[in-house]
């Protein structure tokens, strides 16, 4: 049986469910996740509009709420990632 292989963004797995894209190794410290909240038309294409960027922790030990270490809004779903892909190099980087 094949293994699946996940789509990656610099070398770190990405997941989506919905309107939530997970970036990052759930083995990891911290992943990122990306909510899209609206979409807009482009052309014939309908595209991420506003996404809300979260760094959590994936500490099954705390709690639901205290998982968020930060949180943002970004235009575009290119400007989250980025921004989701800069916080998760840094806070693994402290590890």
């Amino acid at each position: 049986m094949s293994e699946k292989k996940f789509l990656e963004y610099k070398g770190k797995p990405m997941v989506r469910n919905g309107n939530t894209i997970y970036y990052g190794n759930m083995a990891d410290e911290y992943v990122v996740m990306l909510q899209i909240v609206s979409t807009k038309t482009v052309g014939e294409l309908e595209v991420a509009d506003k996404v809300v960027v979260q760094l959590m922790s994936t500490d099954a030990d705390v709690k639901i709420k205290d998982r968020v270490i930060k949180k943002s809004e970004k235009k575009g779903l290119y400007n989250a990632i980025d921004v989701g892909a800069i916080w998760l190099e840094r806070a693994l980087r402290k590890q």
